[in-house]
């Protein structure tokens, strides 16, 4: 009865959590999330022996680590070649229609904060790990739990690796650098190097307190689960729970993309969240497998600065 209750519980305040954090939707008013919530943190400190660190309860932090464990990426997570103009961006095009000339182009948001690799087993989250040099990063699994747009449970229960990058929305950034100046303590310099700051704190409950937030954009080995482009992976993992960033858009030619970074370019300001440029994808799997790599960068895709 009382292991049902917190099942219970659990799926209820991770469906709302959703929807207010990922959503921006919420349901349920703050004061019935609150009595939720709290019967659930009762019950779990009086049966700890239903305690799962994958609860929604585990988001407060309180964690405190004496180092971060290194770890080595399944696969290297890439940077990326750049474009500063248009005639970057006929190179790179004219490279892909050449071979492929009815490839198609995803453009999405270059959010200017951490990247970051999620693993996820049977649908659990289980690790979360710093791009670093993106072939050794480091473990910041606790801090990442108490991320609240984070999902610690998808709606499938499936093995999978995500990619995206944690920052700082500019509203969160604005209240920590306000705290940070009445305690006589050093002011983050940007939103960049605030959630970098962050992430690397030892103890959880203070990372669970700035208000980070995360988009993600890669769904690792996304053909093997018959997916046929960025597209459907995005939508895919908008559907297991997770938050992907909105803007993304698909355009047929090089032209329409330019126009997009400069639609762009005109609403920046009104977001919460920095920015550092554009990326272009090739959105069909297919093409980007046929494209590949060189050693630093994939073949097909390119950051517009």
């Amino acid at each position: 009865m009382i292991k049902d209750r917190i099942e219970t519980l659990r799926a209820l305040i991770t469906q709302y959590n959703h929807e207010y954090h990922v959503m921006d939707h919420p349901s349920i008013s703050d004061v019935d999330f609150d009595a939720l919530f709290n019967e659930l943190l009762k019950l779990e400190t009086e049966h700890p022996e239903y305690f799962d660190e994958n609860s929604p309860t585990q988001k407060v932090g309180g964690v405190i680590l004496s180092a971060f464990e290194k770890v080595t990426h399944v696969s290297p997570m890439y940077s990326l070649g750049n474009a500063f103009g248009m005639d970057d961006l006929k190179e790179f095009d004219q490279r892909i229609k050449k071979q492929f000339p009815h490839a198609t182009y995803s453009v999405e948001l270059k959010i200017d904060g951490l990247a970051m690799s999620l693993e996820y087993e049977q649908g659990r989250f289980v690790r979360g790990v710093t791009r670093g040099n993106g072939v050794v990063g480091e473990n910041v699994t606790t801090n990442v739990r108490v991320i609240n747009s984070v999902p610690l449970v998808l709606k499938e229960a499936v093995d999978i690796t995500v990619r995206g990058e944690v920052f700082m929305p500019i509203s969160s950034f604005t209240k920590v650098n306000e705290a940070r100046l009445i305690n006589n303590e050093q002011l983050f310099a940007n939103c960049r190097n605030a959630a970098s700051g962050t992430m690397r704190q030892l103890d959880s409950a203070v990372v669970a307190s700035r208000g980070l937030d995360a988009f993600w954009y890669t769904l690792e080995d996304a053909q093997g689960m018959d997916l046929t482009s960025q597209k459907e992976a995005m939508a895919y993992l908008k559907h297991l729970g997770f938050k992907t960033n909105s803007e993304l858009k698909i355009f047929n030619n090089i032209e329409d993309v330019y126009q997009q970074i400069i639609a762009i370019e005109n609403m920046r300001h009104e977001l919460d969240y920095e920015i550092d440029g554009v990326v272009i994808k090739v959105n069909e799997f297919e093409i980007q497998e046929a494209l590949g790599f060189t050693v630093r960068v994939p073949r097909f895709a390119i950051a517009y600065k």
